[in-house]
């Protein structure tokens, strides 16, 4: 079993493993032939409890049945408190989040206001953070959040959409910037990921309030100044992807999104060169 999309793909072989169709899963388990169907596409979330009904139903050992239930409670609906994140260690916040991505197959962001996690540098993520956090602490959510990038290595299905004006937030100073927009030139002009940059000169018509990532079709991770939410519901997904696409309708991508990186970041070079006169 692959880490991809492991909550689906596992059921879905533990059901064809045992000989049943989807009809008879649902019958056995008390779902729908439509949801069991849904799970195995990754395009509803189940709770705990219907995760045990199918591993039940299915025969399937003890140890897969527990693994499938910690990936469903990281999946399932949260909110924590910055401070309690803070608390007990930040870096802990970036492994859970890992974990969400790497049980998704397909993984969509936007972000109006900072670079994604995902693609940002070491120097951003340390000037990010600032001192929110001790030295110590924030050396190793650092390192965390780094760790976290290993995966733009694997097969998934990364797109990325963000606006220039998170590029334009010079955060940690031009030095930084200018290193981060090369870091994003080399990703994006080397096809690694989907990138698409909405210039500010793009006449737009949809209000954008905070930035989200939507893992597969099932659940979407918000943060704001002091929470970090991860939503499952059906409907509050679906209007997440409904806002990406009509988000995604302005961005330039290819050789034009990297037109306007190094743009951007002929900007940064020439205040990195006044800072120094």
């Amino acid at each position: 079993m692959t880490n991809q999309d492991q909550l689906s793909t596992e059921l879905r072989r533990l059901r064809k493993a045992a000989g049943l169709s989807g009809t008879e899963a649902a019958n056995l388990t008390g779902l729908s032939q439509s949801k069991v169907s849904r799970v195995e596409t990754g395009a509803f979330m189940p709770t705990e409890d219907q995760v045990v009904a199918l591993c039940s139903a299915y025969g399937a050992p003890a140890k897969v049945r527990r693994a499938l239930v910690a990936i469903t409670r990281d999946l399932r609906e949260e909110a924590a408190s910055a401070r309690v994140v803070f608390q007990r260690g930040a870096w802990r916040m970036q492994q859970r989040i890992g974990k969400i991505e790497s049980a998704s197959a397909r993984i969509r962001s936007f972000q109006p206001t900072i670079v994604f996690g995902l693609l940002q540098t070491r120097d951003y993520i340390t000037a990010l953070f600032g001192d929110s956090l001790p030295d110590g602490e924030r050396d190793q959510t650092v390192e965390a959040r780094l760790e976290r990038q290993r995966i733009l290595e694997s097969n998934r299905e990364f797109h990325f959409v963000l606006t220039e004006g998170a590029l334009r937030w010079n955060m940690g100073g031009a030095a930084t910037m200018l290193a981060q927009l090369g870091h994003l030139i080399d990703l994006s002009c080397r096809g690694r990921v989907r990138l698409g940059v909405i210039p500010w000169t793009a006449p737009v018509s949809v209000p954008v309030l905070h930035g989200f990532d939507i893992y597969d079709s099932r659940a979407v991770l918000l943060s704001t100044q002091t929470a970090t939410a991860l939503v499952t519901d059906e409907r509050e997904v679906a209007d997440y992807e409904k806002n990406f696409a009509e988000v995604e309708r302005y961005a330039t991508y290819d050789g034009v999104a990297c037109s306007h990186l190094a743009r951007i970041a002929d900007d940064y070079r020439q205040l990195a060169a006044e800072s120094h006169q």
